[in-house]
């Protein structure tokens, strides 16, 4: 697999045009700090640790909103063949401030909220809408 973060996203978009309540996918600290921005920013219930074949995975619970998935658009932005990086200023707002940019920074994983809050930039990883 040469995206990890693109194949999860992946799974959680096709889990929800399937009406899923749960999907999987394999475990890293990675993706369990993207996992932690999308549950905070509140567009999936959580996540728990599992077992999948005996490997490490996580069984991340969808949200729904009367029947609807709450995340409506996921975009990769940085991918392994082209990595995108940005200065606080240049962080991309997503449709007017409703969505949200996942940016990898020196303090960690964050919104772009936290990012601009904090006064530093990085490697914007996807956009939540």
């Amino acid at each position: 697999m040469n995206d990890p973060i693109g194949d999860m996203l992946t799974r959680i978009r096709n889990g929800q045009l399937r009406g899923k309540s749960t999907v999987s996918s394999p475990a890293s600290k990675l993706r369990g700090w993207v996992l932690d921005v999308l549950a905070d920013e509140g567009y999936i219930r959580g996540y728990e640790g599992a077992e999948e074949n005996g490997h490490p995975a996580f069984e991340i619970s969808l949200k729904y909103y009367e029947g609807t998935p709450v995340i409506r658009e996921v975009k990769r932005v940085s991918k392994p063949g082209r990595r995108v990086y940005m200065s606080v200023n240049d962080i991309p707002v997503v449709r007017q401030g409703l969505g949200v940019s996942i940016v990898s920074t020196p303090k960690g994983v964050m919104s772009d909220a936290s990012a601009r809050a904090n006064n530093v930039g990085g490697e914007v990883i996807c956009t939540v809408f």
